[in-house]
C-alpha cells in the first residue's frame, strides 16, 4: 500500500472513530438527569393541584346530570388533593423551593368519562408514580417528602377504588353519599364508623364529611 492510501485509510477510520465519539456525546446530552425530591415534590404539587381543580369541575357536571353520589365523591377527592398540595408545598419549602402549579382549564365530558379519567390518573399516581418518588425520598433520607408521598399514595389507592366502585354500578350513585376525608393525610372513605385514621392515625374527630 503507498502512501497515500495509508493516509487514506488512517482518515477513514479516525473518521470512524470521530464519529462514535460524537454519538455517544450526543446519547450522554440526551440523557435526563435523575430526578431531585424536590423535583418530584414539584411535580406531585403541580400534579395533585390540577386535580383539585378536574375534580371540582367533575363535581358541578356530576350534580348537572343527576349523579348525587359521584359529586359527593368528587368534592372529597378534591378536598383531598388539596390536603396533598399543602403538604408537598410544605416539604418543597423546607428545601429551600418555591410550590409551583400550572392549573389548566379541565376537559370536563359525561360523568362516566370524567370518573374513568379520573380512575386512570389515582391509578397511575398510587401504582406508578407514588411509588417512585417515595423510593427516591427514601434514598434521599427526606422523612417529610417521604410522609408526603406515602399519605399521598394511601389516600388515592383509596380513591381509585371509590372511583371503580361507581362505575361499576352508576345509578346507585345518583342517591347522595357521605365520604369522610381525613384533614391530615386526605384518606378518603365511606366508612362512617371509622375510629382512627388507618393511615396517619388521627382521631375521627380530624376527619370532615362530605355530601
Amino acid at each position: 500500500m503507498n502512501i497515500k492510501n495509508h493516509l487514506l485509510a488512517a482518515a477513514a477510520v479516525m473518521a470512524v472513530l470521530a464519529g462514535s465519539v460524537c454519538a455517544g456525546n450526543n446519547q450522554e446530552a440526551l440523557r435526563k438527569p435523575e430526578a431531585t425530591t424536590l423535583d418530584n415534590l414539584q411535580t406531585a404539587f403541580n400534579g395533585e393541584s390540577n386535580a383539585k381543580a378536574k375534580y371540582e369541575a367533575f363535581a358541578a357536571k356530576a350534580e348537572a346530570e343527576g349523579y348525587l353520589g359521584a359529586a359527593g365523591l368528587f368534592k372529597a377527592a378534591a378536598l383531598s388533593e388539596s390536603i396533598h398540595a399543602a403538604k408537598h408545598a410544605k416539604a418543597i419549602t423546607a428545601l429551600g423551593g418555591a410550590p409551583k402549579a400550572d392549573v389548566k382549564t379541565p376537559a370536563v365530558k359525561t360523568t362516566r368519562e370524567n370518573l374513568k379519567e379520573a380512575l386512570k390518573g389515582e391509578n397511575h399516581e398510587s401504582k406508578k408514580m407514588y411509588p417512585a418518588f417515595l423510593k427516591k425520598a427514601e434514598a434521599d433520607k427526606n422523612t417529610q417528602a417521604m410522609y408526603s408521598f406515602k399519605g399521598a399514595m394511601a389516600a388515592e389507592k383509596m380513591h381509585a377504588q371509590l372511583f371503580s366502585k361507581a362505575l361499576s354500578n352508576m345509578k346507585d350513585w345518583k342517591a347522595k353519599m357521605k365520604f369522610l376525608v381525613c384533614q391530615t393525610c386526605g384518606y378518603t372513605t365511606m366508612d362512617m364508623t371509622i375510629k382512627v385514621c388507618p393511615v396517619c392515625a388521627q382521631p375521627r374527630g380530624q376527619f370532615t364529611e362530605i355530601e
